[in-house]
């Protein structure tokens, strides 16, 4: 307890200190926004933003270690350099270039410019120190208060210190995780953004699955072509010889007829196969359990198979699901020298889940077959992902998980207890934040003592101090509460709609 109330509060110093950091160099970057839009230095733009990017990634990495929150980059990738014309000039809009620098420096300029991030970074540091960064560290500054409040005479600094020293173990491990969770809110991609970010992946997976399914095509033309056609050729030409030796010689004309009857066994198998290998008939009429059921009897394997599942997927993602689960077997088989498995078929809401386990020899890595580069190629098309744990010796894991498998449960349009606080906290919270904190610790420190409606004016002296440090975390703890309540709400709106 001693330990982890002692980290937090270490952690919470130091969000304080980068969050303190983190409103100079905002400062800075406004100067640098108003520099280029007011007075037509644009140049100043760039250096600026790169500056409050790189305080960002301080904050995501001093996030990631103190909660364990990673952070996305959520920035839009950079263009490309400019290309040049067949002459060697450049063009930018309707203007051409001997060199390449100016039209590259609009590139950039732009692409910053048109960054929604961007100004999410400079609003997040303009406002942190003000919001997050005193609510984090408040433990912290009650103990200073009270060491300063004892330092000048007042004994009451006691109280303070003690109130911050009191409420340390119980607030800070908990304020510091409510850091992460702001942070990620207003740091990490958007809706839109990752929205973007889905389709450029699901784009690439689109190209890779045209590709895979020209090959397999052509697969397959070429086993018709080399298997299954050439018998029925043979077995065409077998017959019509036989016809010739029926009359003339009805023993050679039977063993023919029965040469003709072994051969359309063999072809009849070849077909089934083909069959098997593009839909299997066991996994449209019975779905995906039976199914892997099925291919686990084909496997010399002792096979486990646990299915738990809801209803049936969708056909596509079912069939990317089976044969998923049929080159692991096969990987298994061939490469593992595995002599059991053990297979799981589950679902976490609409995620389907597949969980593989072999007592083979480990070892397995995308990186040196193509085996597991195809399950990701397949699964990929449906935004699914493969994660793989075979560390030499043994055994084998691998995960499969598909999104969006099955339907999510519809929301009720009615306001549940979190929208009614989001609406309260996002109203109400710049009351105490502002007015009552903000300004009147302003009025304070400047010694000015205009009442008002200020509600800490109307109390006595030795009671002004902690009133406003009160409203202050207040309207902090109002707007961290906020923000994070909201962004659990996107998410689960994300995935409804989804």
């Amino acid at each position: 307890m001693v330990r982890r109330t002692l980290t937090a509060l270490g952690g919470g110093t130091a969000l304080l200190g980068l969050a303190l950091l983190g409103q100079i160099v905002g400062l800075i970057t406004l100067a640098g926004v108003l520099l280029s839009f007011m007075l037509g230095l644009v140049f100043a733009f760039p250096p600026a933003v790169r500056l409050a990017r790189a305080t960002i990634g301080l904050h995501r990495s001093l996030v990631l270690r103190l909660t364990g929150t990673r952070i996305d980059v959520p920035y839009l990738p950079a263009p490309p350099p400019p290309v040049p014309l067949h002459d060697g000039w450049y063009r930018d809009g309707r203007k051409l270039y001997r060199t390449p620098l100016i039209p590259s420096f609009n590139q950039r300029l732009n692409w910053l410019f048109k960054d929604p991030a961007t100004w999410r970074d400079l609003t997040f540091l303009l406002m942190n120190l003000w919001t997050t960064g005193l609510v984090v560290a408040a433990p912290v500054l009650l103990a200073v208060l009270g060491v300063v409040r004892l330092v000048s005479g007042d004994p009451l600094g006691v109280v303070w210190t003690a109130l911050g020293a009191g409420v340390a173990p119980w607030y800070a491990p908990r304020a510091v995780r409510a850091y992460g969770r702001v942070a990620e809110a207003m740091l990490g991609p958007t809706r839109k953004a990752r929205l973007a970010q889905q389709v450029d992946r699901l784009s690439a997976a689109r190209t890779e699955v045209v590709d895979s399914q020209a090959a397999e095509l052509r697969r397959i033309e070429r086993d018709l072509h080399d298997g299954a056609q050439a018998r029925l050729v043979a077995i065409g030409m077998t017959i019509g010889a036989a016809e010739e030796l029926l009359e003339t010689d009805p023993n050679a004309a039977r063993a023919l007829l029965g040469r003709a009857r072994d051969a359309s066994a063999t072809a009849l198998q070849e077909l089934r196969r083909l069959v098997r290998g593009i839909h299997p008939p066991v996994l449209a009429e019975r779905g995906l359990g039976d199914a892997v059921r099925a291919i686990a009897l084909d496997t010399p394997l002792r096979t486990h198979v646990t299915v738990d599942l809801p209803g049936r997927p969708e056909a596509p993602i079912e069939s990317a699901a089976y044969f998923a689960v049929s080159e692991l077997l096969s990987n298994a088989v061939r490469h593992g020298g595995a002599g059991e498995v053990w297979i799981d078929i589950s679902h976490q809401g609409p995620v389907l889940r597949v969980t593989t386990t072999d007592d083979g020899h480990g070892g397995a890595d995308a990186s040196r077959g193509t085996g597991l580069n195809g399950i990701e190629r397949r699964i990929g098309a449906f935004d699914g992902i493969l994660a793989v744990s075979s560390p030499p010796g043994g055994p084998t894991t691998a995960v499969i998980e598909l999104p969006r498998a099955f339907a999510a449960p519809r929301r009720s349009p009615i306001a549940d207890w979190r929208t009614i606080v989001i609406a309260m906290c996002w109203t109400l919270c710049w009351i105490p934040l502002f007015p009552q904190g903000l300004v009147t610790m302003g009025l304070k420190l400047a010694g000015v003592r205009v009442k008002s409606w200020f509600l800490a004016m109307h109390v006595a002296e030795p009671f002004q101090w902690p009133v406003i440090i009160g409203m202050i975390l207040l309207g902090g703890a109002m707007l961290t509460t906020g923000v994070v309540l909201s962004a659990r709400q996107r998410e689960a709106e994300v995935g409804v709609c989804a």
